[in-house]
């Protein structure tokens, strides 16, 4: 399997763009999820420099898997764990007992996801 990382690194990059455009257009809920989607595609190129396989959405359970010597410290992982909120909830309305996703999600919401997978971006930017 070829080596490309930085083709997982560049659309990780592409998607944080996409997640700060929706947020100025108040579509929240999208926000949040691309920004998971954004750091789960950079810890994915990260794992393909490494020439290691990554399953599923869990960043966190993903950056656990990483080698002991590239592990990130207890705080990152917080940060991932924070995001990992954002696969499932913003898209579906069945997350909630009623109302749907872009009932539940705000501006600081955004804001902090937008954050928190630019954190993990560069993490993994400083590794590869």
């Amino acid at each position: 399997m070829p080596e490309r990382s930085k083709d997982w690194l560049a659309q990780a990059e592409r998607d944080l763009e996409v997640a700060q455009s929706v947020l100025k257009d108040g579509f929240y809920e999208w926000g949040c999820f691309i920004s998971q989607q954004a750091a789960e595609k950079a810890v994915k190129g990260l794992f393909q420099y490494l020439h290691a396989e990554a399953w599923g959405h869990s960043l966190t359970k993903l950056l656990k898997q990483l080698p002991d010597s590239i592990r990130p410290s207890g705080e990152l992982i917080k940060v991932a764990h924070r995001l990992d909120k954002y696969y499932i909830l913003p898209r579906y309305p069945n997350g909630f007992d009623s109302g749907a996703p872009k009932d539940y999600f705000d501006l600081e919401d955004t804001e902090g996801a937008i954050q928190d997978a630019i954190q993990i971006i560069k993490f993994c930017q400083s590794k590869i």
